[in-house]
């Protein structure tokens, strides 16, 4: 009978190695493994490097803060944009061209008899409105504008440089000659012209619209934007694809059968990606500073709608007396183009695959 105690064979190979050779594995090692990483998107790597830059990373909190503050401090004061400060149900005449946190005399009156009221945290303007609420909605105003007039640009830009760039030939030559004709028109001397005309054509068809309260001025500044501004987003997404339709995914798109269509939405605007986040987040702060360049010269948002470029102007003419009313609407325009410019750059950095180290 075999003894069931059986001694384990050995593994040859065990005897071969020597043990005391070994070693842990040195950081430089171990960083070797990285290269293993789990695979990740054009967006989400883009993203990571885009919070690694401090100065985006800031601009980022101060647009969040920016859009947040327009967004839910009117709900939070108790004063409109275009209402006079009341005092017991009465306009007070009294609360004109107030400082930051003052009190009219009938304001203080009302206080020392145990009433409460909100604080005019910038003081009020010369038709005893509230600054604070002003401000909010200008930045709104300028923000919604920025947003919109950028997605304008983008779908006609995108639209018009993909047609021209991938069909080539003669169809671009024309397409482009009517960019360079686009391009060498005046945007202010366009904004004035279609002022004046459509004042006549649209102002009595809106006057009892919600468009009544934009304006004439505002729409032909939105119909500037769609007939000019795209003109730029147009010509680098066209020179995108004259670079990306001649590799070999195109054209094996082409030898299967797919159509032009199918190949611009999902194989060309894809690799342009970077190119279009770029223009299109560098487009909102040039769309906010034209219109404030308008507003402030009497070409934007239609009394009694604040935009920050009418606050700054309607400022003007207390400047010495109160210079805090310029200076508010001015320092809001230069946050929010700062901010808008400085995530504009942290995202070429972060997308632009010719940046990157």
């Amino acid at each position: 009978m075999q003894n069931e105690n059986k001694v384990p064979k050995k593994n040859p190979l065990s005897l071969q190695i020597d043990v005391s050779k070994f070693e842990p594995a040195t950081d430089a090692e171990k960083a070797q493994q990285e290269v293993m990483s789990e695979s990740t998107t054009f967006f989400k790597d883009g993203m990571r490097k885009l919070m690694k830059n401090p100065l985006a990373v800031f601009s980022i909190i101060v647009l969040v803060v920016v859009i947040l503050t327009a967004t839910v401090g009117p709900m939070i004061v108790p004063y409109g944009y275009e209402e006079m400060i009341q005092v017991n149900g009465r306009r007070d005449k009294t609360a004109k061209n107030l400082k930051p946190f003052e009190w009219s005399k009938n304001e203080q009156r009302f206080i020392e008899d145990g009433g409460e009221l909100f604080p005019h945290i910038l003081g009020t303007d010369e038709q005893c409105r509230d600054y604070f609420v002003r401000i909010l909605y200008g930045t709104r105003v300028s923000l919604l504008i920025g947003f919109f007039a950028a997605i304008l640009v983008l779908i006609i830009g995108l639209i018009y440089g993909s047609v021209s760039g991938y069909l080539g030939g003669r169809v671009d030559l024309i397409m482009m000659r009517i960019v360079d004709i686009i391009y060498s028109l005046p945007d202010t001397l366009m904004v004035i012209l279609l002022s004046v005309v459509l004042k006549e054509v649209l102002e009595p068809k809106i006057a009892n619209t919600p468009l009544a309260k934009v304006g004439v001025n505002m729409i032909s500044l939105f119909i500037v934007f769609g007939l000019l501004y795209w003109v730029g987003m147009a010509r680098l997404v066209r020179g995108q694809i004259l670079s990306i339709k001649e590799n070999e995914y195109i054209l094996a798109a082409r030898a299967i059968g797919a159509k032009p269509g199918r190949i611009i939405r999902k194989h060309i605007i894809p690799n342009c990606l970077s190119v279009i986040i770029i223009s299109t987040a560098l487009q909102i702060p040039s769309a906010i500073f034209t219109e404030s360049f308008l507003s402030f010269v009497g070409l934007g948002v239609q009394a009694p709608m604040p935009s920050l470029g009418s606050l700054a102007n309607a400022a003007r003419s207390g400047l010495m007396s109160y210079p805090h009313k310029l200076v508010f609407p001015a320092v809001m325009i230069c946050l929010i183009v700062l901010a808008f410019n400085l995530l504009g750059d942290g995202l070429r950095d972060a997308f632009d695959p010719k940046l990157r180290r």
